[in-house]
């Protein structure tokens, strides 16, 4: 971080990046819902950011950041299916444990997080407009 105070564009700038990340992981959880592998380790994880906040003393402002993107979530689930030809010698196949109802709801607040920045921006800019407005009254 710099030494220059942040502004509220750069705070809610970060945040939205942040629930960008958040809203690319879901996506790819939830198009990997039912996908079958060979084996446990082939097998899709759920994915999931993790979101570390920076105090900004200048300012006063706390922001959020993106730190690493982890597998997250059940272990795959073993089911007999011999007929599948990803089965292994046992005739097992692995399919991912993605929480189809649980990446809804966070694909959900994960957009209301978002616009809820874009407002904060949007307010910001309206009244810095304002406020140059009413020097030159």
């Amino acid at each position: 971080m710099s030494d220059q105070p942040l502004s509220i564009f750069q705070v809610a700038g970060r945040a939205m990046s942040a629930q960008l990340v958040r809203m690319n992981t879901t996506a790819s959880n939830l198009a990997n819902v039912g996908q079958v592998a060979s084996n446990p380790g082939q097998a899709y994880r759920t994915m999931k950011p993790v979101f570390r906040t920076h105090f900004d003393a200048a300012s006063g402002m706390s922001t959020v950041d993106v730190e690493r993107v982890v597998a997250a979530g059940e272990a795959p689930t073993k089911r007999y299916d011999p007929g599948n030809p990803m089965a292994d010698k046992d005739g097992n196949i692995w399919e991912s444990a993605v929480d189809e109802t649980r990446e809804l709801v966070d694909m959900l607040e994960t957009a209301r997080t978002y616009q809820n920045n874009v407002e904060v921006m949007q307010t910001a800019k309206t009244l810095i407009t304002q406020t140059l407005n009413l020097g030159r009254s």
